[in-house]
């Protein structure tokens, strides 16, 4: 039983990575990461804010679209907040490569594409085999076109494959008008693997404090739904790898999605929900299935069902759409 796959030209024993969370905080917990199973980790973010600290960058951010309701800032966190500076971060990137065999990703989360980029070059010096930029940019000026928001992830991942020579991956949101479009321009762009989707946590109201409050939530399995769709349309249409994510709960959500065209799986609710050595039920529930199902690899198995593969490929776009409305039968009581 051949598990092996390849994301981002890196071959993992398997494809079931840890994705970016408090687990890859320290040395320690990346290794129990590894022993636990993981193919690979990606690390949570080193923030441009950051980078910056006090700079205009972090006050567009903090203060775009709240002009009128000044209490909603309290959403970003202050600068002294942040608890793991540059140099900490490039240290555990450092010590966790020297530590562990599987590849350690780091991760880049900002707006922009000027000096803070300098940045992915440290972290391929400190031994990262790859970094994920996490774009995290919500365009609350309603001026800024869609055009320009697509322009400035196109020019962060252009800066940031000038400054390295390990490969790159975007975290990609769900919200562009052309997904497909947008996928192909980041390919030609140099992307080396898109991660497919990224969560956007959004704010809540307090209604006792009358405050705009922060309210982080687990995935659930339901939100599969999307990535999957869109990994089955890119799967075979791209250069880059693709990594699926959101919603990875049991065995049964990795196949989905290494059915659809994923080159690797990434899942962190899970783990801080049953713990790391869930990991393990992960691996073992895609080799039963496949045991089960008699396939001999992950390479046979990936992107089997596919919009290219698939004999009604309509079933991914507009005329499948009537028959799921008209599917849905009310129970009458």
């Amino acid at each position: 039983m051949d598990l092996r796959t390849t994301y981002m030209g890196m071959e993992l024993q398997h494809p079931i990575v840890a994705s970016a969370s408090p687990l890859s905080g320290s040395v320690a917990s990346i290794k129990r990461l590894e022993d636990a199973g993981a193919a690979a980790v990606v690390l949570f973010s080193l923030f441009e804010e950051q980078l910056k600290h006090e700079s205009a960058a972090l006050e567009y951010l903090m203060t775009a679209g709240t002009e009128s309701f000044a209490e909603s800032l309290s959403y970003f966190p202050e600068v002294d907040d942040y608890t793991v500076g540059p140099d900490r971060y490039l240290e555990l990137v450092r010590q966790a490569s020297e530590a562990v065999d599987i590849p350690i990703i780091a991760s880049l989360n900002g707006i922009t594409n000027t000096g803070w980029i300098e940045y992915a070059r440290l972290m391929q010096e400190a031994g990262a085999r790859g970094i994920e930029l996490n774009i995290y940019y919500i365009p609350a000026d309603l001026t800024t076109s869609g055009r320009e928001v697509e322009q400035r992830y196109i020019e962060i991942v252009k800066a940031v494959k000038a400054a390295v020579s390990i490969p790159v991956a975007v975290k990609l949101s769900p919200f562009f008008s052309a997904i497909g479009s947008m996928a192909k321009a980041l390919d030609d762009a140099g992307a080396d693997a898109l991660v497919l989707f990224n969560r956007f946590y959004q704010p809540d109201f307090d209604l006792d404090k009358l405050e705009v409050a922060p309210n982080l939530q687990l995935s659930t399995p339901d939100e599969i739904r999307l990535p999957l769709l869109w990994i089955a349309v890119l799967h075979g249409r791209l250069r880059a790898s693709l990594g699926a994510t959101r919603g990875v709960h049991s065995p049964v959500e990795v196949v989905k999605y290494l059915m659809a065209g994923a080159d690797a799986v990434m899942t962190t609710s899970a783990l801080l929900k049953h713990g790391v050595d869930y990991l393990g039920t992960l691996r073992e529930g895609l080799r039963t299935w496949m045991e089960m199902r008699r396939y001999e690899s992950v390479a046979q198995m990936k992107g089997s069902m596919s919009q290219r593969n698939v004999s009604d490929p309509t079933a991914f776009e507009r005329a499948n759409y009537i028959k799921t409305l008209e599917s849905y039968k009310v129970e009458h009581r």
